[in-house]
């Protein structure tokens, strides 16, 4: 770890003394690194003058890495990670500085607000946002309560998608690639008249999945999903303009995708070489899993009942109002709807016999609105307010059935298995409610011309409702259906049913921030803050016992932020760094136990931690064409205080312990070279190299099987251009095919559920601008 440390370090120094000596020598007259224009504090400004830690993504770096969705930026961000859980693809993990939420139903919430075209996106699922014909994505790391409100403890991804414009434009985007991904898109910018411009865009992206089925030799995962977008653009006058968009996904994917982890004398164990069974990635518990050359799982259909199925239909409406120099300031008001309606089926176990499985379906809907003003109340104060509202519904079934509850033997010469016990069933069922309502009010005050104060508080009141109920059956005739009967028809017995009242309860908080920022020169700013933000409590969906329901209460953090942002040598060396620390209190954490066969899950409040780190970020354009990118970020996250309840009525004293999605280092490098060929052709190269430590992922205690090994991937891609409007191009992802276990979701004595990482993927790429 020390050699990959220095090694880092010595880039970035590199990275930052290097270019000045060679702009001095040879890039006097180019125009050096581009302003950057984000919407980080709700309105527009320059990167440069935001007084917190912001990473922007541009358009055209989400097409040098061919990142189909937000997971295809994992990595390039120093201190965030974005995932999805071991057994839900579509449901997405997103991790800022160590503040995140590692459960797959939506009552657990999210610690990092998803914002799309300034509305917020209450559920993970669907939330691995499609990224084509988007503007940026800013990340902004820390609580960012004052400004987006509840359950933005750990930060904030928000999507600008493209809007409409006044000109005639468009393009169409084409690739193919191994694993039979295709991928088919364009856009069109049409303007109707002087006042109305119109954009509307499709994509399509499909591939087979990269893990072989030994049952039968098919691929396993295969992604397909078509969007469709559009928007419409009223500017009757300089000061008005009303803008209407909607999206429809459709998403028609393989079943998710479980390798088996499992120890010998494990619940789920299967010996390897019994029906072409697999050989574990996780060969002890004493080790942490390794990924094979080889991608292998298992789905056997549950015996012919289930279907390779993950389905999710999503639709999205937003009504954009801004309305400038009015009497009260520059008002925007934004209206969101959104729509999903997921259904799959899981199985499990990983392995060619019928042990364990899920068939899930979730629906909900969410409606919000935001009204606010940025008002010049004179010329050195600024002040924003507003008030936002948001309502959000789900109701949800799992269906668990279960065949690993006693003795199981396997005969591997002759193929057989006898099992001790017939079978059990679980349906599980959730009906949630949430309301929030909030005002916040942020000013901006000069001190002086160099000098000036933020400040900025919002009161919040969030009310949640929760109805869930899980009953258990035995299944004395064999293998149950999904409907709780035998194939022949025989019913299940009812062994318990828990199903207590209905929960329901109210919070109310108040967070603020405080803080300055110092510019000595127009291209440097140096600036502090201190910001308080929270998460609401709620209640737990997917309970195995009554006291599961809840409710658990909120987390609160306060984080002390610092740092520095510079344009040097007349921009053409860029250079922030943010030094931070953060008390995280009353931290809620899913978990996930089994008492014999009957699945617990709740949602514990850990006591306390102590989170401390920094990002280092470096832009530098020596000469002009060529520019170097380089990041890193180093993060203690620790418990500060956590005596752990075990399953078993033990105390555990976790103390000192690494939080769960918690690297201690994370880097990046680029490099982008643009060279001409002739007066009507260009190419360009990009290649990309990141880093991330080991981590603990899913388990909350630190255990060798939920440990994820560090992560080194490179990406490159080259393309030619023609006149700036036809280009082809070769790409890679994971170029040196290094293959990484993902996450792993560790049940000790009975399963672990594995993910492997994307392995290399590469192609051919086209398109045509007009």
């Amino acid at each position: 770890m020390r050699n990959v440390t220095t090694t880092l370090l010595a880039g970035l120094s590199l990275a930052a003394f290097l270019p000045g000596l060679a702009y001095a020598q040879e890039a006097a007259d180019d125009e050096g690194i581009a302003e950057i224009i984000v919407t980080a504090q709700k309105k527009s400004e320059n990167l440069q003058d935001v007084p917190i830690s912001v990473a922007a993504v541009s358009s055209e770096a989400v097409a040098d890495l061919h990142a189909g969705t937000l997971q295809g930026l994992q990595g390039t961000v120093p201190n965030i990670s974005i995932g999805n859980f071991s057994n839900t693809p579509n449901n997405a993990v997103f991790t800022i500085r160590g503040i995140g939420v590692i459960e797959p139903d939506p009552y657990a919430g999210n610690t990092v607000g998803i914002v799309t075209d300034g509305v917020p996106q209450y559920f993970s699922i669907g939330a691995l946002l499609d990224l084509y014909d988007v503007d940026r994505i800013e990340i902004l790391r820390g609580p960012q309560g004052t400004l987006f409100g509840a359950n933005t403890t750990g930060g904030v991804v928000n999507v600008v998608n493209a809007q409409p414009k006044d000109k005639l434009e468009g393009r169409v985007d084409a690739s193919y690639g191994n694993y039979n991904h295709l991928n088919l898109a364009g856009v069109i910018n049409l303007p109707l008249s002087d006042t109305v411009a119109t954009r509307f865009s499709v994509s399509h992206d499909q591939r087979k999945g990269w893990v072989t089925n030994v049952v039968d030799g098919s691929d396993m995962g295969k992604r397909n999903v078509t969007i469709f977008r559009g928007a419409i653009k009223f500017a009757p006058s300089s000061d008005l303009d009303i803008t209407l968009a909607g999206e429809y996904d459709r998403g028609r994917n393989g079943a998710p995708v479980v390798v088996a982890g499992d120890f010998p004398g494990e619940a789920e164990f299967v010996p390897a070489g019994f029906r072409n069974m697999y050989v574990s990635p996780c060969a002890s518990p004493l080790v942490r899993c390794k990924a094979p050359k080889k991608y292998l799982s298992a789905n056997d259909g549950g015996g012919g009942l289930v279907k390779d199925q993950s389905d999710v239909d999503t639709y999205r409406g937003t009504a954009t109002v801004n309305a400038r120099s009015t009497a009260i300031g520059d008002i925007t008001s934004i209206t969101g709807y959104k729509h999903f309606n997921q259904f799959e089926f899981t199985d499990q176990d990983g392995t060619p016999v019928f042990l364990d499985d899920t068939r899930r379906r979730t629906k909900g809907w969410q409606f919000s609105q935001e009204l606010r003003t940025d008002i010049d109340v004179s010329d050195k104060i600024e002040l924003v307010l507003g008030g936002f509202y948001m309502k959000t519904h789900f109701n949800h079934f799992q269906h668990f059935r279960i065949e690993f509850g006693g003795p199981v033997t396997y005969d591997i010469p002759n193929n057989t298995v006898t099992k001790g016990f017939p079978g059990l069933f679980q349906r599980n069922l959730q009906d949630q409610d949430n309301n929030s309502l909030s005002a916040f009010a942020q000013t901006y005050i000069k001190l002086s011309d160099q000098l000036r104060l933020q400040a900025g508080i919002r009161y919040t009141h969030e009310k949640t409702s929760m109805l869930a109920s899980t009953l258990t059956s035995f299944a004395p005739g064999g293998v149950t259906t999904f409907d709780g009967t035998s194939p022949a028809g025989v019913p299940n017995t009812v062994l318990g049913v828990v199903a207590p009242p209905r929960g329901t309860k109210s919070w109310n908080n108040v967070g603020w921030k405080l803080g300055l920022d110092y510019k000595p020169s127009d291209d440097v700013l140096l600036y502090g803050y201190w910001a308080r933000g929270f998460k609401s409590g709620g209640f737990t969906g997917r309970i195995g016992v009554p006291s599961d329901l809840g409710p658990y209460n909120p987390e609160h953090v306060d984080t002390f932020e610092t740092g520095i942002k510079a344009d040097l040598l007349d921009r053409h060396l860029r250079t922030n760094l943010a030094a931070f620390y953060t008390n995280y209190r009353d931290i809620q954490l899913a978990q996930i136990y089994f008492i014999g066969t009957l699945q617990g899950n709740t949602i514990l409040n850990a006591a306390s931690a102590h989170i401390k780190g920094f990002e280092a970020e470096v832009e530098a354009v020596p000469v002009s064409g060529l520019t170097f990118k380089g990041a890193l970020a180093y993060l203690d996250a620790t418990y500060h205080k956590f005596d752990f309840l075990e399953a078993n009525g033990t105390i555990t004293d976790l103390s000192g312990q690494r939080l769960q999605n918690a690297p201690k280092w994370t880097a990046s490098t680029s490099l982008s070279y643009e060279f001409p060929l002739s007066s009507d052709l260009k190419g360009r190269f990009n290649a990309q190299y990141t880093y991330s430590a080991q981590k603990l992922l899913t388990s909350i205690k630190d255990v060798p099987r939920s440990t994820i090994q560090p992560m080194s991937l490179v990406n490159a891609n080259l393309d030619f251009t023609y006149k700036d409007n036809i280009q082809i191009g070769i790409y890679a992802t994971n170029l040196f095919d290094k293959r990484y276990i993902n996450s792993v979701f560790d049940a000790p004595g009975t399963l672990g559920l594995v993910n492997y990482a994307p392995p290399r993927q590469y192609g051919v790429s086209a398109s045509y601008r007009f």
